[in-house]
């Protein structure tokens, strides 16, 4: 009943409306589901199943019921949380398109400046077009832009904004979705209609499908990008009670 609902909702709706309905169902849904196979290392509760996600195919034990948390997003809670020091020191951070899972939390956080920034979402504090970021040059330790660039049809001009208003020795994670199978990112902009994009690029809105191709573009504008595989250092057990992708990479991009 769930997976046949969950995809004309997806397409039907637009997402700024999705995210304020999702924030009010969230705790329902968390109650509804709630058990003990899986595990949302975002808020620590425990779950019997995820909820199933995707536009095109529906990935079972995708969507965490309580965070709404997907496997990147879990991915890189645990990255942050084990590897590095977000949640301790004094950090100013942009975060483009915020999703819901971290919005809150991030904001709670006494050691974060944070200022999120997007065109159309409405918990977003600033709304600016990435391609031309409202902001000085060397502004921010941290980025986020998760799930962004695969949306705008200039994506160097988008990548040239994001490394300009990051601080030299920060960095920015800069997740899209990625076909390690494709040695060259696929992009062809005469499709325009929703359901063609859908067919050659994985969603209605998406303008290209990046391949490993994806860290030359970053190094391009000045990066020093690295593709972590974080997911293969943590036990086989964390991988399956997290929910978690075990092809996710991290785009950790360096100034």
């Amino acid at each position: 009943m769930l997976r046949t609902l969950i995809k004309p909702i997806l397409k039907i709706f637009p997402r700024p409306l999705l995210i304020s309905w999702s924030l009010k169902l969230s705790p329902v849904l968390a109650w509804l589901y709630k058990g003990t196979a899986f595990t949302d290392p975002i808020d620590g509760k425990s779950f019997r199943c995820f909820l199933p996600y995707g536009y095109q195919n529906l990935r079972k034990n995708a969507l965490s019921p309580s965070t709404l948390s997907l496997e990147r997003h879990r991915l890189l809670w645990l990255y942050l949380k084990n590897e590095t020091d977000f949640f301790t020191k004094n950090t100013k951070v942009l975060h483009l398109a915020p999703e819901q899972a971290f919005y809150k939390r991030f904001q709670k956080l006494k050691n974060l400046d944070y200022i999120t920034c997007d065109l159309e979402s409405p918990i977003a504090d600033v709304k600016a077009d990435i391609c031309d970021l409202p902001f000085e040059d060397n502004s921010y330790d941290v980025i986020f832009c998760n799930h962004v660039l695969e949306h705008i049809p200039d994506d160097k001009k988008a990548m040239q904004e994001l490394y300009r208003v990051l601080k030299p020795k920060g960095y920015a994670i800069l997740q899209i979705p990625l076909d390690a199978q494709k040695a060259e990112t696929y992009e062809d902009f005469s499709i325009t209609d929703p359901s063609e994009r859908a067919k050659y690029f994985g969603q209605y809105d998406h303008v290209r499908v990046y391949g490993m191709d994806y860290f030359d573009r970053l190094q391009n504008v000045g990066f020093d990008a690295k593709a972590l595989h974080y997911v293969q250092s943590l036990p086989q057990k964390e991988v399956g009670r997290y929910g978690l992708d075990p092809n996710e990479i991290l785009p950790i991009c360096f100034k």
